[in-house]
């Protein structure tokens, strides 16, 4: 006969839930206990994350399609009504959520997400208002297009940003074609900026000039999947994928080109070079702030200048995928000084982190049985 311990651990294995139920209250860091709490549990490939004001929980983008409010004790609503069919293929689906800057007036929820078109996909974003009970979008609309559309399922990006002045920054990938993130004519491996109804800026740097898509901010980025406004600085910064190696940090600056996929830290993953790359630095384009030779798969990205944990300050967090971790980095200024790679021991794809508005670190992990985490630093 088994004894309990041993059946007990059988029965979880089996369940495949192990991960959840075993799940460390705290882990070692190198400026104190990690302290972790799980808000909630169960979310379908989880995405991105948007805090709503006044305590009301939080909206939580689904890869497959929905999205959910999580009430602040973890309770998962039914999908909101109101948001758009998406194509949620291989990477495709659901992607970003970010709220309006003026939400408290507006109640304007903006939704990144892969959209069908002839034969291929790409990224779009809308935006509709949250109704008064939270259980729908109402009004949705597109605000933009990606063109033309070329993905057969990978590399959409995307992440929203908002900067102080109210411009709308999008981080967009490349549908793994790669020669387009050098076409100024197509939207693919691009950073854009719009009004948030969809207005191209007229002091964009493109605008006016013959065979440029005047949406466009920067150029020569492969597949952007974390970006974030410098609480200190207030400029954009972005990352993205390399191919097999040479993951990225950019600052992303008007006109500037990032350089895939002429100039890559990476090769294929067939373990030879990309055909375009001329080398790790190319005269004209500009260099990666940040260089990974061995890629954590980096995605989601959270400045920290909260007051409830002073030893993060001046951190910058990022999840990693392929890597299972949360990944801090130290900054002195915009230089990074350290890396110290968190939360490894669950063994979690990193999907977003975001900074809460109570101090607290917010993570999505990303599984067909997701969990948003809360993380705080203990006392020595």
């Amino acid at each position: 006969m088994l004894r309990p311990t041993l059946l007990a651990t059988l029965l979880l294995s089996m369940l495949g839930s192990a991960p959840s139920l075993a799940e460390p209250r705290q882990l070692p860091s190198e400026l104190g206990p990690l302290q972790i709490e799980t808000v909630a549990e169960g979310l379908a490939h989880p995405w991105a994350l948007a805090f709503l004001p006044d305590g009301q929980g939080y909206l939580v983008s689904e890869r497959p399609g929905t999205l959910r409010r999580v009430s602040p004790d973890g309770r998962l609503s039914e999908p909101l009504r109101g948001v758009p069919e998406v194509f949620a293929r291989s990477q495709g689906g659901l992607l970003d959520v970010q709220l309006s800057p003026d939400f408290a007036s507006d109640r304007l929820v903006y939704l990144s997400y892969a959209e069908a078109g002839e034969g291929a996909a790409g990224t779009a974003v809308g935006r509709g208002r949250l109704s008064a009970d939270a259980s729908a979008l109402e009004g949705f609309a597109v605000i933009f297009r990606q063109q033309p559309k070329l993905s057969e399922g990978i590399h959409f990006g995307s992440r929203l940003v908002f900067d102080r002045d109210g411009y709308l920054f999008i981080a967009l990938g490349e549908n793994n074609r790669r020669s387009t993130a050098q076409e100024l004519d197509k939207l693919q491996g691009k950073v854009v900026r719009i009004h948030p109804d969809g207005r191209v800026p007229a002091d964009n740097p493109f605008v006016g000039r013959d065979g440029a898509r005047a949406e466009i901010w920067s150029y020569g980025h492969r597949n952007q999947q974390g970006a974030a406004l410098n609480p200190w600085s207030g400029r954009l910064w972005t990352h993205e994928h390399g191919p097999r190696g040479g993951d990225e940090i950019n600052i992303p600056e008007a006109g500037k080109n990032y350089g895939w996929p002429l100039a890559t830290h990476g090769i294929n993953y067939s373990l030879l070079p990309i055909p375009e790359a001329k080398g790790e630095a190319v005269a004209g384009t500009e260099p990666p702030h940040h260089v990974w030779e061995r890629s954590p798969a980096i995605s989601g990205m959270a400045f920290y200048s909260a007051e409830r944990f002073p030893a993060w300050q001046h951190s910058l967090f990022i999840g990693a995928l392929a890597g299972q971790a949360l990944i801090r980095l130290q900054l002195d200024g915009d230089e990074v000084v350290h890396e110290e790679r968190l939360l490894q021991p669950l063994k979690a794809r990193i999907r977003d982190v975001r900074q809460g508005p109570d101090g607290y670190l917010y993570v999505l992990t990303d599984a067909a049985n997701g969990r948003l985490l809360r993380l705080g630093l203990g006392s020595q």
